[in-house]
């Protein structure tokens, strides 16, 4: 298990050109706008590192986190319905889409989905988007204490059933509670994983 000794906020970028020149591996996480990302990476940090708001859409920049002087955390914009105006939205999809495509030291992507939903076509769409390109991406089901044990299973089943008709197997995925502390030890158990692996076997 990562002991996350220590957690810097390095910058916040508009295009993956100006994020920090390094080698280091990084994990960026991501989700439709209102999807509780910002609560997830401070619960997973067990600190207040990105900022959370009541109004979806907030985060509209490339935000690097220094783990352990070790690897990155990255903080993506969220997709989807946030209620901002066209043309930020505009810029910020091709941003983000140009980041996962082009960014040499990203090895994994957390996909963030809400568990309390029923599958949402922008969701479904962002996993063929991945699958299409050869993303390496785990999924994160958040918001699990807001349902019975039973719904949550059943959400999942249907992501399953949506992605059977295209998908040989589904992605690997964890249950989480930002409110409860839960799926934490996963996701970086997860990275730990990965940060074992040679550098160039990483993706």
């Amino acid at each position: 298990m990562i002991t996350l000794r220590k957690i810097t906020f390095v910058k916040s970028s508009p295009d993956v050109s100006d994020c920090p020149v390094s080698e280091l591996p990084e994990y960026a996480f991501i989700g439709r706008s209102n999807v509780g990302k910002s609560s997830l990476i401070n619960m997973i940090c067990n600190q207040k590192i990105a900022k959370t708001s009541s109004t979806p859409g907030k985060t509209q920049l490339i935000n690097h986190f220094m783990v352990n002087d070790e690897w990155y955390l990255v903080d993506l914009p969220g997709y989807g319905f946030a209620k901002i105006n066209r043309q930020v939205k505009a810029t910020l999809e091709p941003m983000i889409a140009k980041y996962i495509l082009e960014r040499p030291t990203l090895v994994c992507l957390f996909l963030l989905i809400d568990i309390r939903l029923e599958p949402q076509k922008r969701d479904l769409d962002f996993f063929h988007f991945l699958g299409k390109n050869g993303i390496p991406f785990h999924i994160i089901f958040t918001k699990s204490d807001k349902l019975t044990i039973a719904k949550v299973d059943a959400s999942v089943e249907s992501y399953k059933k949506e992605l059977a008709e295209i998908w040989e197997t589904f992605p690997t995925y964890t249950i989480t509670s930002s409110e409860k502390k839960i799926g934490k030890e996963v996701i970086l158990g997860w990275i730990n994983a990965y940060n074992k692996l040679p550098v160039n076997t990483q993706k």
